[in-house]
């Protein structure tokens, strides 16, 4: 008996320690890189805006003629079912990867025709390429690429969900509608 209350007694500080220090670890720890950038409403919203929440973030773009679609149609799911759980104070952030063509106006008509609400739901833009091409890529380890000779961008198809700290602590398949309720679930465990 006394061997286990020995062990047991440092597992409580131990447990009482991360606890208290609200470290949220996932399969990654990537710190997100700053950022202030200018919403589908003509708001600027930074990295600080978000700071002691989860958001969810993922790369898309207007004209996209594969994934961005459905990638955002999903994201929609997922603000629905943050909100059916009482969530709502998640966040979500789509950064185009189409910077000089993705005006604010057309990003929220983008998000709109796909079901996005804006209470929660930042669509981002007004930065040129190389700068959005080195945030994914500090930020997200995602590589971003322009297409030669085409219209379209080579982009992630992932939703990263990032810690109250600002971290990348996970990453999901953007395209498959099964992910966005392991996203929710991620989220309520560590509520």
């Amino acid at each position: 008996m006394k061997v286990s209350c020995k062990l047991l007694l440092p597992l409580t500080v131990l447990l009482f320690l991360v606890a208290c220090g609200n470290e949220y670890e996932g399969d990654y720890s990537e710190e997100v890189n700053d950022f202030s950038f200018t919403n589908q409403d003509g708001k600027t919203i930074s990295k600080s805006d978000l700071d002691g929440e989860f958001w969810v973030a993922d790369f898309v773009f207007t004209n996209c003629e594969t994934v961005c679609p459905p990638m955002t149609s999903n994201m929609a799911k997922l603000q629905a079912q943050l909100k059916e759980e009482g969530l709502d104070d998640v966040r979500l952030v789509s950064f185009s990867v189409d910077p000089e063509n993705d005006t604010p106006q057309k990003l929220k008509e983008f998000g709109k025709s796909r079901g996005a609400t804006f209470d929660n739901w930042d669509f981002l833009t007004g930065y040129d390429f190389d700068k959005i091409k080195a945030f994914s890529i500090k930020s997200f380890k995602a590589p971003l690429e322009n297409s030669p000779d085409s219209d379209q961008v080579m982009h992630s198809n992932q939703f990263f969900l990032v810690s109250p700290e600002g971290n990348f602590i996970y990453k999901y398949s953007g395209i498959q509608p099964a992910e966005v309720e392991k996203i929710v679930e991620t989220i309520k465990g560590f509520k």
